[in-house]
């Protein structure tokens, strides 16, 4: 039986925790306030103190990295999450998955690939970039093994008010009431589905190829809010609608409260097409995205459409 460390209990962290365990494996979850997951032991933790996390990673198989500080305090807490998980790693000589995003790709030409340079110079990419690279640094000199898997905006059951499609957006358009969206709504995007990411997190850790590279979590067709929210509608036998937030208020709110500053500050991500392309994850991990209809039946709690 293998032990897994997860760090962090928050959507994704929670259910990949009840996965790991539901396949046999020993699961123990750090945070700091020893959070509780069905099936998985629960240890209290500083994700940013390495000696925390070298204890709570003791014969560990593999090092999920899966918590999220909030917006504002990125560039105060992510570094040291970095370096002590990389310490632990090194010192438990458990490999480490490091869950991700896209910030650090910054506005796409075309369909984003794993591939991709690192060009983002908004805060939050540079932030996230910065500890790729650092990662990176501890695995190419043979310290760690390591990758990372990269999601884009994540929904299903369970995803809140932070989500773009999260509570705010489908629970609105279920009572037929009005959804405010970032940015432009009839824009493609990429979306990803929270269980095939956590299926992506544990087929990259099972992979016996080369590490140290990231991996995209797969999405199924791009598409707009306008069209999600057009399915949302038809499955719910609702008649919500959406109603595009201008900037201006989006820049007016980020003066006054610093989550919003944040959101505005990466809203380019829905004033352009953001599309992802994971075929190299669907070939070689093969993981594939559940389809639309029923990733949205699921996540309305709904029979399949």
């Amino acid at each position: 039986m293998a032990t897994q460390l997860v760090i962090g209990a928050g959507r994704i962290g929670s259910m990949l925790a009840k996965k790991l365990s539901a396949r046999g494996d020993s699961v123990i979850v750090v945070t700091r306030s020893g959070t509780k997951v069905d099936g998985a032991t629960a240890r209290r933790a500083d994700a940013g103190s390495a000696a925390d996390l070298t204890r709570a990673a003791d014969k560990a198989a593999t090092i999920f990295l899966c918590t999220n500080p909030s917006y504002p305090r990125w560039a105060q807490d992510w570094p040291p999450v970095f370096s002590a998980t990389i310490a632990a790693a090194e010192h438990s000589g458990a490999r480490l998955v490091v869950m991700g995003n896209l910030y650090a790709y910054g506005v796409p030409d075309g369909a984003m690939r794993e591939s991709d340079p690192l060009n983002g110079d908004e805060a939050k990419g540079i932030v996230r970039r910065n500890g790729w690279r650092q990662v990176m640094a501890a695995h190419d000199a043979g310290k760690i093994q390591a990758v990372e898997v990269r999601a884009s905006d994540y929904f299903g059951a369970g995803a809140g008010v932070d989500a773009h499609l999260g509570v705010n957006f489908m629970e609105k358009l279920r009572a037929s009431k009005t959804a405010y969206v970032v940015g432009d709504p009839d824009l493609p995007h990429s979306w990803t589905y929270l269980p095939d990411i956590v299926e992506t997190l544990i087929a990259a850790a099972d992979f016996e190829g080369e590490w140290g590279r990231a991996w995209h979590a797969p999405n199924a067709e791009p598409l707009t809010r306008t069209e999600i929210a057009r399915r949302v509608n038809a499955a719910a036998g609702s008649h919500g609608k959406i109603v595009r937030m201008p900037q201006w208020m989006l820049r007016a709110a980020g003066a006054v409260a610093p989550r919003m500053r944040e959101i505005y500050a990466s809203s380019y991500q829905f004033t352009h097409p953001f599309v992802v392309d994971s075929t190299e994850t669907e070939n070689l991990l093969g993981v594939r995205a559940t389809p639309w209809d029923e990733a949205l039946a699921a996540t309305l709690g709904l029979a399949a459409v």
